[in-house]
């Protein structure tokens, strides 16, 4: 009896893992922004939020490009590789 654990690649997973993680990163700063009920506190947890969140973005972008690297020719890489530069040129502040 097979599951359908056995069918999800282990690049996916660590993907999924990876934006779990973010995710209650997210949730826990929510909280200790309520907690410390002050601005300058909220503002600066924003800023580390600002470091993690493209942190796992870029890594989960490069596992995702690893994990397809025998499907796609060079080319598609290069136009993968422009998208996310000018993702991430675009949420600059």
């Amino acid at each position: 009896m097979k599951t359908w654990f056995y069918t999800i690649e282990m690049t996916l997973l660590v993907m999924v893992g990876l934006r779990l993680i973010s995710g209650l990163i997210e949730l826990t700063v929510a909280g200790l922004i309520l907690k410390f009920n002050s601005i300058e506190k909220a503002m600066a947890l924003n800023a580390m939020l600002a470091i993690i969140g493209p942190t796992i973005f870029v890594t989960s972008i490069a596992l995702g490009l690893i994990g397809m690297s025998d499907k796609l020719s060079m080319s598609k890489f290069l136009f993968i590789g422009a998208g996310v530069a000018l993702i991430l040129i675009g949420i600059r502040k």
